[in-house]
């Protein structure tokens, strides 16, 4: 399946997960939405992605590393994001076959790991592998945080993307994603998803077990990676 991704990579994204838990919960799930949307329910994903986190003290030198590899139209993005962002995660990715750079930045009072407001940097970087693409950080003085595998199956509802992923550690999660292109529009967004989650009767992952859910895989994570095993923190 070919992905598709935008054009515009400097944006804010509005994302709320949903901790589903099991296949046949996850099933269910798939029906529910299937019969909510019918024929407007397009299937635009199936990957399987690895995600390495990375964390540092500064960036300063990440800019100067990658600027290199990065696409002459995505500079202006990609050093606004740095420059201008707070808290800022720094992520690589293969999706199947594709080497990825993304870069998140918080705008509200939730983290940039794992945040429902953020602002969003990507870029397909063809010409590195990841572990190249991950030695640039480490020789920019970054620090593996984890590395997360998962299998992503995602759709598309209008203005909405609805993910079912499948986590090493989490087990099944549903994501609720729209992207806006003005923080202005970011508050009507987590609205319209909460209402989305609503219809479908699932519940929203609170910030709080969601961050201590993060952190148990964060310092476990060999345990996890590339494996189907799964653990629980209660809420």
């Amino acid at each position: 399946m070919t992905i598709s991704f935008p054009t515009s990579t400097n944006q804010y994204e509005v994302e709320i997960k949903s901790l589903i838990g099991t296949k046949a919960r996850a099933d269910k799930f798939r029906t529910k939405l299937e019969r909510l949307f019918k024929e407007k329910l397009k299937l635009t994903e199936q990957s399987s992605q690895l995600n390495h986190y990375f964390i540092g003290e500064s960036l300063d030198k990440v800019h100067d590393l990658l600027l290199p590899h990065i696409p002459n139209l995505q500079h202006d993005s990609f050093s606004n994001i740095l420059h201008h962002g707070k808290n800022i995660s720094v992520r690589t990715r293969k999706l199947n076959d594709q080497v990825i750079l993304v870069m998140k930045a918080s705008i509200d009072d939730t983290t940039s790991s794992n945040g429902i407001s953020r602002l969003e940097f990507e870029v397909r970087l063809p010409s590195l592998t990841l572990d190249q693409l991950d030695q640039l950080l480490l020789d920019a003085g970054l620090q593996y945080q984890a590395k997360w595998s998962r299998w992503r199956e995602s759709f598309q509802a209008g203005n909405v993307t609805i993910s079912i992923d499948k986590n090493a550690g989490y087990g099944y999660l549903a994501e609720f994603e729209m992207l806006v292109g003005s923080a202005d529009n970011v508050d009507h967004a987590k609205k319209e998803l909460r209402k989305l989650m609503e219809k479908l009767g699932v519940k929203e992952l609170g910030q709080k077990h969601l961050e201590r859910m993060f952190a148990y895989y964060n310092s476990n994570w060999k345990d996890y990676y590339g494996t189907e095993k799964t653990f629980t923190i209660e809420e």
